[in-house]
């Protein structure tokens, strides 16, 4: 069966995370995606390492599957003409180059809608096209610390921490993905393409959602709580007697269990019994319960817990996450073939649909290997393929 998405041909001009972590869940979902990289180094993340899985990056290997991989070289005349050649029939283009760059190659937006009425164009940056930092390179890093986002990682009295994983470049290719199929319903419905301006700095903010809610309800700065929570309790790590684990009381209902399963007499007192309450006697409470926790094993907590709907969890290292019975049997780990690596494996898709099942149908391309056969499909001979390679266009 088709994926939700086959049909539409997606022109990808992206590198690194955002771009193409945006550009693959599209190819997962079916659509056609032509990924353009430079012709002498490609993709940055392609050197990004170790670890190399037989010469290709794990990073590279994470964001680029069910895709096509092509070379070109923009400055060229001839990697202009088979680009233009490529969005005659492309129903998106995704880019995030420096703002200004795509205009100055000749693939501004106005001159896409001359080759493709209806062509939508999705860019991404740092910091949008807009505002006084408009013209500045965006990289995760620094919009974690300017976002906000790092002023509140980490424990009170240490220094602001970034997250663990590139969560910004993550979000923005999430909502750039959400922009590019709102934009594919509109031009189903008027005929009408559109332009869509995606920057991290705008995607971490609204990923804030109730630190920001609260700032702008009270004006008080959020600050760092380490692995607390500024609005419930207890709602944190706690120590077991063989290891850590997340204990997250969600409602007052859930406390009103959890105490009773405690054996802990102050707990049941009227005090407790609100989450407000909780929070004005947060340290005592926090003390209480650390010492009831410390009794019982990480499993033997985790049965107790589950059995009577107190949400709760071990806390795993990666390895323990991806080799768990649960991410087995919802298929989060998948063998992909690929013609270099002999045991690749990747994460695999969040999407469950189930009359259009995400398909991963090729690999991570390697730099250009769809070269020769995506420009023959244009018309062009095996000998003026050649002459492009050794003009270095292609």
């Amino acid at each position: 069966m088709p994926g939700a998405l086959h049909g539409i041909k997606i022109i990808d001009l992206t590198r690194v995370l955002a771009g193409p972590f945006c550009t693959m869940i599209l190819g997962d979902l079916g659509a056609e995606v032509i990924k353009i990289e430079s012709t002498s180094y490609g993709d940055e993340t392609r050197g990004w390492g170790p670890p190399f899985n037989d010469g290709e990056s794990a990073y590279y290997l994470c964001a680029n599957r069910n895709k096509q991989g092509i070379t070109l070289n923009l400055k060229s005349e001839i990697g202009k003409e088979i680009l233009k050649k490529l969005l005659l029939d492309a129903d998106v283009v995704v880019q995030n180059f420096k703002p200004g760059t795509l205009e100055r190659l000749g693939f501004g937006y106005e001159d896409l809608k001359k080759i493709k009425d209806d062509i939508i164009l999705a860019s991404i940056s740092g910091f949008g096209s807009q505002g006084p930092n408009s013209n500045l390179p965006g990289y995760d890093y620094i919009i974690q610390a300017m976002s906000g986002l790092m002023s509140i990682t980490g424990e009170k009295d240490s220094q602001p921490t970034k997250v663990g994983v590139a969560i910004s470049d993550v979000l923005t290719g999430l909502f750039t993905c959400i922009g590019i199929l709102a934009s594919i319903q509109h031009r189903n419905r008027t005929g009408e393409g559109q332009e869509i301006d995606i920057s991290l700095f705008d995607s971490q903010l609204a990923a804030l959602v109730n630190v920001a809610s609260n700032y702008l309800c009270s004006e008080i700065v959020p600050e760092r709580m380490g692995n607390y929570h500024p609005n419930i309790v207890p709602y944190q790590v706690f120590s077991a007697s063989d290891g850590d684990m997340v204990i997250a009381v969600g409602n007052d209902e859930q406390f009103n269990r959890f105490a009773s399963l405690l054996e802990e007499p102050i707990l049941l007192e009227e005090t407790f019994k609100s989450n407000t309450g909780r929070l004005q006697h947060k340290g005592q409470i926090e003390k209480l319960i650390a010492n009831k926790v410390m009794t019982k094993s990480k499993n033997e907590w985790k049965v107790l817990l589950d059995n009577n709907g107190i949400p709760n969890g071990p806390i795993y290292n990666v390895s323990e996450a991806l080799e768990s019975e649960q991410a087995k049997s919802r298929n989060m780990v998948i063998d992909v073939n690929h013609p270099a690596i002999k045991n690749l494996r990747l994460v695999g898709s969040p999407l469950k649909l189930s009359k259009t099942p995400v398909k991963v149908l090729r690999h991570p391309p390697l730099h250009g290997e769809h070269t020769e056969e995506v420009i023959s499909k244009l018309g062009y001979s095996k000998s003026e393929i050649d002459e492009m390679k050794l003009n270095k266009s292609i």
